[in-house]
């Protein structure tokens, strides 16, 4: 490591400094104040998987991919793979690339070793024009101030590509003939040629000026921008800054002359840094130059350099690639300058000055990047166990020479020490502590504790009621209370009474190591067990805690915004104060730092005071590995969110193009999404979560794994999101979006389900037709069974009773014509014959009732019309019948029961009912026949609508008769509205079995060979 102290130009270091704090203040990169040891170091070779060669160009596009320029083709890279990207249109010429510009659009524009530029945009190459001219002998090539392409070409001139063209900056006759090696442009809109033996140029106004004085090389290599005007120059003997009016080397340390400047970069925080062909990497601040040799050769040439939107810091190496970074610690140890790693307790006073003493014995302090050591009162030659004091003064335990006061005047320091001759209680003190009324208090490590108050001490030990003569830590609490951390178990000293908490009062163990009075008054114990705090109900451990804090506690520090940071013996945190007391922690509210924050070790050490928080909001943590601090304020300022890409889909375990629309084959077993969250400082904390629509009902849990998987999904259109959350667990809602489509099986087509829905819809149909066709033939069978039946009893009753009653009287009318006309027998047998009329006649009315409704060949509206006149009822009596639809015809028994069904309704409203009206209503229609009678009479008894009258059998014989023919019938009745009577029939019965009649249809008609329908044929009269 070189350095330099001063600065020969007083306004250049103001202007660095100013520069360096005031983006200290808006952002945090690349922290100008460390060790170049303290940066994260990280490198990437061939071992690690980056192609063989030199490093020629490094850049971001606004994806947040870095990409590489290297002498195998351009390279991307996602913070865990590198990709060689290869075209093969035929556009690019793969080979060697030796610039990379970003644009405004997203793209990236390429400069290649046969002098071409090319664009590479949406995963694809593309020429910028279409003809050759004038993008090839591109010699240079470099981004202008709004993002357009400024490109120089060999001895034509300089030319900037805007709106799809180029246009001309400078004509080949306002340039020497050198090739232009090096182009950039300044916000004063200046643009600026370094050649390759001509010197620099500088293009402003329309007027070409040559800037030689003050050069140290006419070979320019590279040029950085700084500022409104400055511009710094490197060339092949060391760099050199344009002020606004003139080169100078004026504040430039000796240190960056006499080398080859390659490449420069300025970091955020005004480090400029410069890449050299033997001394490495150079940085240049107001603290002066330090140098980073190569990790693999202390030689080897830094060729590109490059920070990223997140403050990263790359190095372009040959055969390498590497990364410096800031970390949330800076760590000090033996690199540093310390005289150890490992140290005991630390201490930061008044004027910022950070003591801490080595295991080995001594006492140091480090303040600005220095570092001493106090030789006096044979500290050098004891062991520090701990440190306290305030404003000008230092309390020390040490481990054999007693108590010791360290008072500080300017650079000098004066002494006082206490033992046990001045009547302290050991001379081995453990733990010190400075109340807040000035006494001292001082914990031995076997001889109990001792109270220095107005220079006489008070000891106390066991006997006075201390839970051990052990003292490990010392606190005042809040409201005055003295606490005492023991092995023993937490004794509390409050206005001369003294107690003890053991774990029998609810700690996690009576080992005590460290305690905590937090900014809200709650009391934190550290002990062998764990952490526990005191709260309303006494003590008790944290209801959420992390396994982590169920260990050994060895040092607990509260910060400026809530969180506490605690050492154990196996890792370093920080934890969220108030959701640690409440036992509500969740994701993000717990955080462990390891190596990849600067830590170089996380065990911590058994001291006193091992954690502490300083009078700037910093933490200290004396760890086995050195001394390390962090500070909040920087956490808090928000990182670069990560932003969450999808690379790769493979179905099946083949690769799917993602360029254009994406369409999987049939059938996927397997589908795995590669993803890249693009967090390129700790890559490895990036998580993700994602989702499938419509597959997933949520995102999924947060993962670290950087493939998603989904097995047999079924064909349609699918969505894949995903977001990404960065090392600090800020999530970036921007999502990454991958739309495809997954084709179907031929019988998972639509066309194909529509014709197997419409296959079984038809067969549905041709079961309900056939069994329609079933049902109607045994009606039919079950009708003409009954219309058989009827017309062998109206024969049977023809052909015997009937004949029988005519043959007697018959005989009867000879026997009554034989006898004398005065004969006193004669009007006897006249009325015999009278009375055996009427029977025969009533005969053959019942016979033509068997065999078909009355009023014969009439239909049921002419029927139900004769009702009244048949009755010979009052007319007062509105009587109608109303048919709705058209009237078809019903089988004729059906036909019969519905006329004795209505019949009987009808022959009850005239009868009993009554009414003033009458109406009957007959409705047919395609799905059913429907009878009703409806009057407005006095209504039907509850009980005997639903009991029916005793001795009578109207009501249950027409609920029969509908029964046996699959009718419903429904009467409803209202002393105040009157009856209905409502009879309704599916067409499939009521019309359906006048149907198989005549041919049946095409649908039916293969079913009949089977199931044969027989032609009903109405049955003739026979009238004697």
């Amino acid at each position: 490591m070189k350095s330099s102290n001063t600065f020969r130009d007083r306004r250049l270091r103001w202007f660095v400094a100013g520069v360096a704090c005031l983006g200290a203040n808006a952002a945090y990169a690349i922290d100008p104040n460390r060790e170049m040891s303290q940066y994260i170091h990280d490198r990437w070779g061939v071992e690690q998987g980056f192609p063989r060669g030199p490093v020629y160009a490094i850049t971001q596009t606004s994806d947040g991919y870095l990409w590489i320029g290297t002498e195998a083709g351009l390279v991307r890279f996602d913070g865990w793979n590198f990709r060689l990207i290869r075209d093969n249109s035929g556009v690019f010429a793969n080979g060697s690339v030796l610039g990379l510009t970003p644009d405004n659009d997203g793209g990236l524009w390429l400069r290649s070793r046969d002098l071409t530029v090319m664009r590479y945009r949406h995963g694809a190459f593309e020429n910028p024009l279409a003809r050759p001219e004038p993008y090839s002998n591109i010699s240079a090539m470099s981004r202008a101030n709004h993002g357009e392409l400024l490109v120089a070409k060999m001895e034509e001139g300089a030319f900037e590509y805007q709106n799809g063209g180029f246009k001309v900056v400078a004509a080949a006759t306002d340039l020497p003939r050198s090739p232009v090696m090096a182009l950039a442009q300044t916000p004063d809109s200046a643009v600026w040629l370094g050649t390759r033996d001509a010197g620099l140029y500088r293009l402003s106004g329309g007027k070409t000026n040559s800037i030689t004085r003050g050069l140290p090389d006419s070979k320019i290599n590279c040029l950085l921008p700084d500022g409104d005007r400055d511009l710094w120059v490197g060339t092949d003997n060391g760099v050199v800054r344009w002020n606004g009016t003139e080169l100078t080397s004026a504040g430039i340390p000796t240190s960056l002359d006499n080398f080859q400047a390659l490449a420069m970069a300025r970091d955020r925080d005004a480090n400029i840094w410069v890449g050299t062909d033997s001394r490495g990497l150079l940085r240049f601040n107001a603290q002066g130059v330090s140098s980073l040799n190569g990790s693999d050769s202390s030689g080897d040439a830094v060729t590109a350099v490059f920070e990223d939107r997140e403050g990263n810091l790359w190095i372009g190496r040959n055969n390498s690639i590497e990364r410096l970074r800031d970390s949330a610690f800076v760590t000090y140890s033996l690199p540093e300058g310390l005289p150890t790693d490992g140290s005991n307790p630390v201490f930061v006073d008044s004027e910022d000055r950070m003591w801490f003493p080595p295991v080995s014995g001594g006492l140091w302090w480090l303040r600005g990047g220095k570092h001493g050591h106090v030789n006096n009162a044979g500290l050098d030659k004891d062991v520090i166990y701990s440190i306290a004091g305030r404003k000008g003064e230092l309390w020390l335990g040490r481990q054999s020479g007693g108590l010791t006061r360290l008072r500080t005047r300017a650079d000098s320091y004066t002494f006082d020490t206490w033992t046990a001759a001045n009547g302290l209680a050991q001379n081995s003190v453990y733990s010190v502590y400075e109340a807040r009324d000035g006494s001292v208090w001082a914990g031995t490590l076997s001889g109990g504790l001792s109270h220095l108050q107005d220079g006489k001490f008070t000891n106390y030990t066991t006997a006075a009621g201390l839970a051990s003569n052990t003292i490990t830590s010392i606190l005042e609490g809040s409201d005055g209370t003295m606490w005492f951390a023991t092995p023993s178990g937490l004794s509390a000293l409050s206005q001369g009474r003294w107690q003890t908490y053991t774990a029998k009062d609810g700690l996690p163990s009576d080992n005590l190591n460290c305690v905590l009075v937090d900014s809200t008054g709650i009391l934190w114990v550290g002990t062998a067990g764990g952490l526990a705090f005191r709260g309303s109900g006494g003590f008790q451990v944290p209801a959420s805690a992390p396994e982590s804090l169920r260990e050994q506690i060895l040092g607990i520090a509260e910060d400026r915004f809530g969180s506490l940071w605690i050492a154990t013996s196996n890792h370093v945190l920080r934890v969220k104060r108030d959701k640690l007391s409440k036992g509500t922690l969740a994701d993000g509210d717990v955080r462990e730092y390891g190596l990849a924050d600067g830590l170089r070790g996380v065990e911590g050490v058994k001291r006193d005071q091992s954690v502490i928080a300083d009078s700037l909001g910093r933490i200290w943590f004396s760890m086995n590995r050195g001394i390390s601090v962090v500070d909040p304020v920087r956490l808090t300022n928000s990182s670069a969110p990560a932003i969450a890409q999808i690379q790769t889909v493979s179905a099946n375990g083949n690769a799917v193009n993602l360029q254009g629309p994406i369409r999987i084959p049939a059938d996927p077993q397997r589908i795995v999404f590669g993803l890249a969250g693009l967090s390129l400082s700790v890559p490895e904390r990036v998580r993700f979560r994602y989702m499938l629509d419509p597959y997933d009902r949520g995102w999924s849990d947060a993962t670290t794994a950087h493939e998603a998987t989904y097995t047999n999904l079924g064909p349609g259109s699918y969505r894949f999101r995903v977001i990404a959350s960065n090392p600090d667990g800020v999530w970036n809602p921007t999502e990454a979006v991958l739309g495809f489509d997954i084709a179907p099986q031929f019988w998972q087509t639509w066309w194909f389900r529509l014709s197997g829905v419409l296959a079984l819809g038809l067969a549905i149909l041709a079961f309900y037709r056939y069994r329609l066709h079933q049902l109607t033939h045994q009606m039919n069978v079950r009708f003409e069974e009954r219309l058989g039946e009827r017309t062998r009893i109206a024969q049977e009753l023809h052909d015997t009773l009937l004949q029988g009653f005519l043959s007697a009287s018959m005989q009867l009318h000879v026997a009554t014509d034989g006898l004398p006309a005065d004969s006193p027998a004669k009007p006897r047998l006249s009325h015999i014959l009278e009375l055996m009329g009427k029977v025969i006649e009533e005969g053959r009315s019942a016979v033509r009732g068997l065999r078909s409704p009355p009023g014969g060949s009439q239909d049921l509206e002419q029927a139900f019309s004769l009702i009244q006149q048949e009755l010979a009822v009052q007319d007062d009596v509105d009587f109608r019948v109303v048919v709705e639809g058209r009237p078809k015809p019903l089988h004729p028994v059906l036909r019969d029961e519905v006329y004795r069904i209505g019949r009987e309704a009808v022959v009850n409203a005239f009868r009993h009912a009554r009414a003033k009206r009458i109406e009957v209503e007959l409705e047919y229609t395609a799905r059913y026949f429907r009878f009703l009678v409806r009057d407005n009479g006095c209504g039907i008894d509850p009980d005997v609508l639903r009991q029916g009258r005793e001795g009578h059998w109207g009501l249950p014989g027409m609920r029969e008769r509908a029964e046996r023919m699959g009718a419903r019938l429904h009467v409803w009745s209202s002393a105040s509205a009157g009856t209905e009577v409502m009879l309704s029939l599916p067409s499939h019965i009521a019309f359906g079995l006048q149907k198989a009649r005549r041919r049946v249809n095409w649908f039916v008609k293969p079913f009949s060979k089977s199931e044969g329908t027989r032609e009903l044929e109405p049955e003739k009269e026979s009238h004697e």
